[in-house]
């Protein structure tokens, strides 16, 4: 476990400096509100910057909003990468952030959310309004209002339908809800976001185009042929401008494209649910590193004289995650399975991955535990738990995988990888020494093996 220094929104002093820099390697990680506005920005936000009186600092959205600021129209500050803090911080908060990014308190209710993480409704919303400002109730919120934006601004749906689609019980809450946090009517922000266009987005019934955003630079030449190399057919398609592969959500299914390109990733979406909007975009995001901060882990590996050569090489490499946890151990156990149920074709896939039932029915024991309920493989484990349940099963190394991806998890060493260990080699590190070495590679040592894996290719 990675132990958290003090959280940067804490540090008033440093994130000043970052807001008179504007520097745009910061949206996300913590949000800057102005007492005399009343308005909350990402920290590159274009306007004039505040007197240093005059700003508070929050370390979401919902905790922003929940002090009485609304957010401001013009750097839209919801639309930008998620704290990487959620990967490499292993802590209650940094765990429910991802099951509340996933759209579990609209399935499940905090009940459900409480259960996932294994701690009571009371003390959750101790830890999470202490951690970030907000309760999970809040935070929530935050994430169906930014869920509401998108369709708003995306989509040409009925706002009746976008109120239901993005989580709301009701179009009164979702009314009220957009102005407390945009300070504007559903129809205005839908005519603003039209007239900056200056034209309508390209959307079809439930065809999405959306714009994913990542703190520069990408490596997404890797990550292509890293999912190329991994790919089912009829489940994914890769080409080498793009990835498309079919989703089980919890309401449907899905299809998604995703196009990378110099300062974001497009991302086209068919779903038969809109409300599985949200979490569809948050598991993309999981999938391809985007809440990455690549000049952190810059600063560590490439003050290692050994990687440094391949780290200037190959600038903004991710580590690849998952959309599905249970997928994810099935395809390192059990290479061959059934096929899954068809979809409608699209972009090249045509199926789905299957369900542990169905490959449960092959006798495979993964699957069955799976099928049982005796594994739980989601976003929201904690490393230890999980890796320790996984190992009643799988043996260390595929453990060791799947809490690397399914959590994103950024200080795993696969040492045992041979394409790690033939990466080591190459750069003349002994493979039988990793697990030394990986002492100065932490937190970032995932990223340390996927460098080590590019230099053995």
């Amino acid at each position: 476990m990675v132990t958290p220094t003090l959280s940067l929104w804490r540090d008033a002093e440093r994130c000043y400096r970052v807001v008179t820099a504007r520097d745009s390697r910061f949206d996300g990680q913590f949000i800057m509100a102005v007492r005399t506005t009343g308005i909350y920005c990402r920290p590159s936000c274009p306007a004039s910057t505040p007197k240093v009186q005059n700003v508070r600092f929050f370390p979401t959205s919902a905790a922003a909003q929940a002090n009485g600021f609304r957010a401001c129209r013009r750097c839209l500050p919801d639309a930008v990468p998620g704290s990487p803090d959620w990967n490499v911080r292993a802590d209650l908060a940094a765990r429910a952030m991802r099951l509340i990014s996933d759209g579990t308190v609209e399935r499940e209710g905090v009940p459900g959310l409480a259960r996932r993480l294994g701690y009571s409704e009371r003390q959750l919303g101790r830890v999470l309004t202490a951690e970030l400002g907000a309760g999970p109730l809040a935070l929530a919120r935050a994430h169906r209002a930014h869920s509401a934006r998108l369709l708003i601004e995306m989509s040409e749906l009925p706002l009746t339908d976008v109120a239901f689609a993005a989580g709301f019980s009701s179009v009164r809450q979702f009314n009220e809800t957009i102005r407390e946090v945009f300070a504007t009517t559903p129809s205005q922000l839908r005519a603003f976001a039209a007239s900056r266009r200056g034209r309508q987005s390209d959307v079809t019934g439930t065809r999405l185009s959306l714009r994913l955003p990542f703190r520069p630079p990408f490596d997404a030449s890797g990550l292509l042929r890293f999912f190329a190399d991994h790919a089912v057919p009829g489940v994914e398609e890769v080409t080498p401008e793009a990835y498309a592969r079919t989703l089980r959500l919890a309401h449907g299914t899905g299809v998604v494209r995703l196009t990378p390109s110099a300062n974001h990733v497009r991302c086209e979406l068919m779903l038969t649910d809109l409300r599985d909007l949200g979490s569809a975009v948050s598991r993309v995001r999981r999938l391809l590193d985007l809440d990455a901060d690549p000049a952190a882990v810059t600063r560590v590996l490439g003050a290692d004289p050994v990687l440094a050569p391949v780290v200037a090489a190959v600038p903004g490499i991710r580590v690849p995650g998952a959309v599905d946890g249970e997928e994810l151990l099935l395809r390192a156990v059990a290479p061959d399975v059934p096929p899954g149920a068809e979809v409608p074709g699209e972009w090249g896939v045509t199926r789905l991955f299957p369900t542990a039932a169905q490959v449960a029915s092959t006798g495979h024991p993964v699957a069955a535990a799976l099928a049982e309920g005796q594994l739980d493989v989601h976003v929201g484990r904690d490393a230890a738990e999980l890796r320790a349940e996984l190992l009643t099963c799988v043996d260390p190394a595929t453990a060791d995988y799947v809490v690397m991806r399914v959590l994103g998890a950024p200080d795993v060493l696969l040492a045992d990888d041979p394409a790690v260990r033939r990466g080591a080699e190459e750069l003349g590190i002994s493979p039988d020494s990793l697990a030394g070495r990986a002492r100065a590679w932490t937190p970032w040592c995932s990223y340390a093996g996927m460098y080590l894996r590019r230099a053995g290719a």
